[in-house]
């Protein structure tokens, strides 16, 4: 009989600790968020200076970075339900028949266009340094050496993080170059990014109103 397994044994994540992602083997990973460039306004000029911009960019990196791009629904629940607070606590007729107007149009709207936000992350990795252990000289001559995490201390976070940082720096700088802005996550917003990776049906869930 299959034995079925918790969702978390899959993740590779070990936890998340001042903005840092720490995954089981003791590696790091910091996630950025960058703005958009709406290339396709931008002059041919301009669109080539951007390309080679960000061509160099990715030339100068002595490390390796990854690039996602989440597409997903707007949600206009949050907006509808303050909305719905504006029309509840107006008092003037007018404005009120205005703003339920308004509620009804933005409702319509969406239900024939389906609008959609993107999202642009940067992963940037950082491995610190390893310990190899063997099993004695029998194990150095037979070669069975193991490679472990090197110990996951206050000490060792700290510097690791630095070295991190520094990574994270040469990232906005060269995105920066491109006209690209970049903003570092925090712990509660990977805890998030993370949530709806994982759950995207609770994106359809109705608001419970309050």
């Amino acid at each position: 009989m299959a034995v079925s397994k918790a969702t978390q044994e899959f993740v590779p994540i070990k936890e998340i600790r001042d903005g840092v992602i720490i995954l089981k083997d003791g590696s790091m990973r910091a996630v950025v968020m960058a703005s958009s460039v709406n290339f396709a306004l931008k002059s041919a000029d301009e669109q080539q200076a951007i390309i080679i911009q960000f061509q160099s960019f990715l030339n100068s990196l002595d490390f390796s970075i990854q690039i996602s791009i989440q597409s997903r629904e707007l949600d206009i629940r949050p907006y509808i339900a303050m909305l719905e607070g504006r029309y509840k606590n107006e008092i003037g007729d007018l404005m009120k028949i205005q703003i339920r107007e308004y509620i009804q149009f933005v409702k319509n709207f969406i239900e024939q266009t389906n609008i959609m936000t993107k999202s642009f992350f940067v992963i940037i990795p950082f491995s610190p340094v390893t310990i190899s252990s063997s099993a004695g000289v029998f194990g150095q001559i037979m070669g069975s050496q193991k490679t472990q995490p090197a110990l996951a201390t206050d000490s060792h976070f700290n510097e690791n993080r630095t070295q991190l940082e520094q990574r994270i720096g040469t990232v906005a700088e060269g995105l920066s170059g491109c006209g690209i802005k970049t903003i570092q996550l925090g712990t509660e917003e990977i805890v998030e990014l993370f949530y709806k990776i994982f759950n995207p049906g609770d994106m359809e869930k109705p608001m419970i109103s309050q």
